[in-house]
């Protein structure tokens, strides 16, 4: 069947504030009602179940914010990335903020497809034994291997995490608590989690603040 749609733009966008608490399922379909309130001629699988062809790059767990989340659409017209931009703002949920619209070739690969590693700041909610935190992160960039397991679906599986970490530093803040810079790997079945990473330096994930800063891609690498 001959391709519908005639463009394909990518839209780089915040999630923060109350948007931080929703599900990478319902930030879906908050993309798409904003599409279709602000009139974007969006093109839609065929077949029984219809839906927009949206995509997004990742999932952001539950609770963390982002800087840098990416989401493709494809349209049946084209639009000047700007307006497209301006209209989708003007009916966007609150916390998500569309700051970038940009055209991108339809042949190139989905962005699930083409992710390489994503980057993160994690902020602990309570002091923290700086020279004891630094000599943990020492100990992970020194060590060869560091074997954990993932339970999915009812089963454990064990994996090496340590080759899924780019890189791991703390960040000292004058006055302020620390920072623990990461990027990771994100790649199809070989994705680094930052509350693994926080685990291993001996945090509850729940007690630090967790904040995207990129998603690197394959183009991009």
């Amino acid at each position: 069947m001959e391709a519908d749609y005639v463009q394909r733009l990518r839209m780089t966008f915040k999630k923060d504030g109350a948007a931080r608490y929703i599900s990478h399922l319902d930030l879906a379909r908050a993309l798409e009602r904003a599409l279709n309130r602000a009139k974007i001629p969006v093109a839609y699988t065929h077949g029984f179940n219809r839906r927009p062809r949206l995509q997004m790059a990742t999932a952001l767990p539950l609770g963390y914010t982002s800087e840098y989340e990416l989401a493709d659409v494809l349209l049946l017209e084209e639009m000047v990335p700007e307006t497209a931009q301006q209209q989708l703002m003007a009916k966007m949920a609150p916390g998500i903020d569309v700051y970038k619209i940009e055209t991108v070739p339809v042949s190139l690969p989905s962005l699930q497809a083409s992710t390489v590693a994503s980057s993160y700041v994690a902020t602990p909610l309570d002091p923290v034994d700086v020279p004891k935190l630094k000599q943990k992160i020492d100990d992970i960039l020194a060590s060869d291997s560091l074997m954990r397991q993932r339970t999915r679906k009812g089963k454990v599986r064990e994996y090496d995490l340590r080759p899924l970490i780019l890189k791991l530093a703390l960040h000292e803040q004058a006055e302020q608590l620390p920072q623990i810079e990461m990027s990771l790997m994100l790649k199809p079945s070989f994705t680094g989690r930052p509350d693994e990473v926080l685990m291993t330096l001996g945090f509850d994930p729940l007690d630090c603040r967790v904040h995207r800063t990129l998603i690197v891609l394959q183009e991009q690498a």
